[in-house]
């Protein structure tokens, strides 16, 4: 499948759904167009009972994604009228991602950058070439980034690397971000792919209803206590111990075999 005229691809394969953003040639940097293809080839994956789990990863060797299009700034991000209604275009995609039920990796090689930091950020877990770079040219361009992007990324890397990473706009290497906790896994360029691809195959056996249940309440867990869905937590409790998988991963345990998970 293809959206916002191919600059976003979605294909699914063995359980595992794959978004590429793909426009190399701009270092795959996000257009509002882009945002609602990548919304869109979630939404379907999120119905699709077959994709047990969703990488995100960029075209070419250069960038996962090295920010937003800035061809596209003197248009629809000239003002602080004009940065709310562009937060408005984008916001549907940044919505579908952030509150996206199943797993989500991010597969990561060279830039990744502003708001493709923010996408990487709500991704459930990062695997990265050692030749990405991180950052947030926020200070370089005179811009601030909304709450929801600073509060990911203090509860990532805490206020102090926060900080260093917001004032100072640099960009930070792959090690470097493995040390503030911007990234699960540091790997060769030549390996990302296949560790990518032993991590998804995990997941795409685990049970569905466990990986959902575990993802939202680790979500719930960085909220302050009284804006928790205790309700949802508990009814996706109740749901994997009165599932179908639940005794099938019993009785699995049992007979020393591995558990064929449905979902159900």
């Amino acid at each position: 499948m293809e959206y916002a005229d191919g600059k976003i691809i979605a294909e699914a394969t063995d359980g595992v759904g794959r978004i590429t953003f793909n426009q190399p040639e701009k270092r795959n940097a996000m257009s509002i167009a882009m945002w609602d293809g990548m919304a869109a080839a979630l939404e379907v994956f999120e119905h699709d009972a077959a994709v047990r789990c969703v990488v995100l990863t960029g075209a070419g060797d250069k960038a996962f994604v090295s920010g937003a299009d800035i061809s596209q700034f003197e248009k629809n991000r000239s003002d602080a009228d004009a940065q709310r209604e562009y937060g408005k275009k984008t916001g549907h995609g940044r919505e579908r991602l952030a509150n996206f039920p199943k797993p989500v990796i991010g597969e990561i090689r060279g830039f990744c950058m502003g708001g493709g930091l923010g996408i990487a950020m709500s991704c459930d877990i990062r695997i990265a070439s050692s030749d990405s770079q991180f950052g947030i040219p926020a200070a370089k361009l005179g811009i601030a980034y909304g709450f929801d992007m600073v509060t990911a990324l203090v509860s990532l890397v805490g206020p102090a690397n926060a900080n260093m990473i917001l004032m100072t706009g640099d960009r930070f290497s792959a090690e470097e971000a493995l040390h503030f906790g911007l990234i699960n896994k540091v790997v060769a360029p030549e390996a990302l792919s296949a560790t990518v691809a032993k991590l998804t195959a995990t997941l795409a056996v685990n049970a569905p209803l466990s990986l959902r249940a575990n993802k939202r309440t680790v979500k719930q867990v960085g909220f302050d206590p009284d804006k928790r869905d205790m309700a949802a937590i508990d009814a996706a409790t109740v749901a994997c111990f009165d599932s179908a998988d639940y005794a099938e991963g019993r009785r699995a345990f049992m007979e020393k075999r591995k558990p064929v998970f449905t979902g159900r």
